[in-house]
């Protein structure tokens, strides 16, 4: 039997039992090493909001339809934040062996099965902190961000949302070129941002940070804005600081009603672009060169080379039989939560 974290209902989080896989001969085994949480998705599967919840998702329309639903309680096996070592092989497995670490996604569960294939083109340098490896899922969906965003040299980009997608956003528009204005309302957290390469922080509790950055650009505006928070204030305070006939990106995944986007204001008047970056799809533009194994694996290569920092932004580790502790911190929201991990 393996272990593995389920919900078993709205802020509930258990550590269950799960029968092991069997393994086959083109198969590896993988014993979880670490496994990140994520304070997006899956924090909306742990407090109930979670759309495919309350309604059903249909795939040929692409919409959200009343009268069913799509997922119940228990959720078991979330998570997409893993690394894990090799442990088995079957007979006909080559290119990896026993001790090899490879990262990628399987849930928060203290082993798993992969094919040979998956495990060969996932293999994690063998000098390299192992929770690197944690990165990869999460780390591509903030490089999608930056792709959408069409970032040029010499722009500036305003990041709103300092968690731990929000830090990755920042890093990678830093590295695509542009100048970084940070903005979150923990200290703690625009403090890492300026530590990781960001020019600018700005606190939104003291008021006018539309204001301040278009003080800060000759009174133009940022040229793109990020949001990564997952609230609606900040996504209108995105559209209000971005540029006349400008971009902004919404990666955050936000919950219910839109309550503070008043969208007969800048939006309108300044002809903004708001664009959903969402890592079910890559822009348009790059789509043929660029794909999720794409995405993951330059994340991983990325912070490998030290390019991307991302062991930085591990603030506490758990081991995995204290899930519903972790939880609880990450649901609480303090100041000094960043990546919460589970060691298996």
């Amino acid at each position: 039997m393996t272990r593995v974290v389920s919900f078993t209902g709205p802020r509930v989080a258990e550590v269950v039992a799960e029968a092991a896989k069997p393994l086959t001969a083109g198969d590896v085994r993988l014993r979880t090493l670490f496994s990140g949480i994520s304070a997006g998705t899956e924090l909306t599967g742990y407090r109930g909001t979670n759309p495919y919840l309350a309604k059903r998702w249909d795939n040929d329309l692409r919409l959200f339809v009343d009268g069913a639903v799509s997922r119940e309680y228990p959720l078991t096996g979330w998570g997409y934040e893993e690394v894990g070592e090799v442990v088995e092989i079957g007979d006909a497995v080559d290119g990896v062996s026993v001790g090899d670490r490879i990262w990628g996604t399987w849930g928060h569960r203290s082993e798993t099965v992969v094919t040979a294939e998956y495990a060969r083109a996932r293999i994690l340098d063998s000098d390299v902190d192992p929770r690197v490896g944690m990165f990869s899922q999460i780390g591509g969906i903030a490089l999608n961000v930056v792709l959408d965003a069409d970032i040029h040299v010499g722009e500036t980009v305003a990041v709103f949302g300092l968690g731990v997608p929000g830090q990755l956003v920042a890093q990678l528009a830093r590295l695509n070129g542009g100048r970084v204005i940070a903005v979150d309302g923990v200290a703690s957290r625009r403090d890492l941002a300026l530590k990781l390469g960001a020019a600018e922080a700005l606190d939104p509790a003291a008021g006018g940070v539309a204001e301040e950055i278009r003080v800060r650009t000759d009174g133009r505006g940022a040229d793109v804005c990020l949001e990564v928070t997952g609230n609606y204030g900040a996504l209108h305070e995105a559209i209000r600081a971005v540029a006349y006939s400008s971009r902004v990106c919404a990666a955050g995944f936000m919950q219910g009603d839109g309550l503070g986007l008043r969208l007969g204001e800048e939006f309108h008047h300044n002809r903004v672009q708001v664009v959903s970056t969402q890592i079910s799809g890559v822009a348009p533009a790059v789509q043929h060169r660029w794909d999720r194994f794409r995405l993951d694996s330059t994340a991983i290569a990325l912070a490998t080379s030290g390019a991307l920092r991302v062991t930085d932004l591990i603030s506490h580790t758990f081991p995995l039989d204290r899930a519903a502790d972790a939880f609880t911190l990450l649901d609480g929201a303090t100041q000094d939560v960043l990546q919460v991990v589970l060691q298996a």
